[in-house]
């Protein structure tokens, strides 16, 4: 056995191109941000156990961040219990893959059976308005893939659209993270957190609809081939979705 269970046997292989903020500075906060990293490891062990073979892509390419509060390791220990979480960063094979991730310009949809958008902070500075994140949406949904957007990555939803010029949630049911769950952090904090609040934006989007589960809750939607999860204890409930419609 291969870490997180892959299996040697390739011949029915898929690949999954997740992707992943870059670090970045929050426009409200001022502090670092990233990636949320249960996000990324608790699909990556769904997608390994299934036999998928898993590439990383971030926008610039190279070294990712991880958001403090997912970094299991961290002094406030806010997910100290993430052992999964810790599993993925004490092995070299697997923490060295968020060291060299591949630039985003250079994913080919055609070499991929299924793309994961990993959500955590960054995502709210790093996808919203970008293009080529955008783009990548956009050519794995109108190519019929399972299309995985998780928590802050969904951002991207509020703006994405199809070569059509309609948006790719109009007609859909999706989630991301949640008014409440954003009320809940902000209580928490003290402050103002993110620049926007996705749930209140998708309010304001006609022909579409938000689902919220409750907050916190593992929560997953497929609307066709768009799958969405709530937050970080949605990534492996998505990333099963994705494996249910590719086997």
């Amino acid at each position: 056995m291969l870490p997180y269970g892959k299996v040697d046997d390739v011949s029915n292989q898929k690949n999954v191109a997740f992707v992943l903020s870059n670090k970045a500075v929050s426009s409200v906060t001022g502090w670092p941000i990233g990636f949320w990293l249960a996000e990324l490891t608790h699909a990556y062990m769904e997608f390994v156990d299934a036999g998928f073979d898993v590439t990383l892509f971030s926008p610039d390419g190279g070294a990712l961040y991880i958001d403090d509060f997912s970094d299991p390791y961290a002094e406030n220990g806010y997910s100290a219990d993430d052992e999964i979480s810790k599993q993925f960063l004490d092995d070299p094979g697997t923490k060295s893959l968020l060291d060299s991730t591949e630039p985003l310009a250079e994913l080919d949809e055609s070499a991929f059976d299924t793309v994961f958008l990993v959500g955590g902070q960054g995502p709210m500075e790093t996808f919203r308005h970008n293009p080529v994140v955008e783009g990548v949406v956009r050519d794995f949904y109108e190519a019929g893939k399972p299309t995985a957007v998780v928590c802050h990555a969904t951002a991207v939803l509020l703006d994405a659209t199809g070569s059509d010029g309609e948006l790719i949630v109009a007609g859909k049911q999706w989630t991301g993270f949640t008014a409440a769950e954003e009320e809940y952090v902000e209580q928490n904090v003290g402050q103002k957190f993110q620049p926007f609040w996705i749930e209140s934006e998708a309010a304001k989007i006609d022909d579409t609809t938000f689902i919220a589960a409750a907050p916190m809750s593992a929560h997953a939607i497929r609307s066709g081939n768009l799958i969405t999860g709530q937050q970080q204890h949605s990534g492996a409930a998505a990333a099963k979705l994705v494996i249910e419609d590719l086997q």
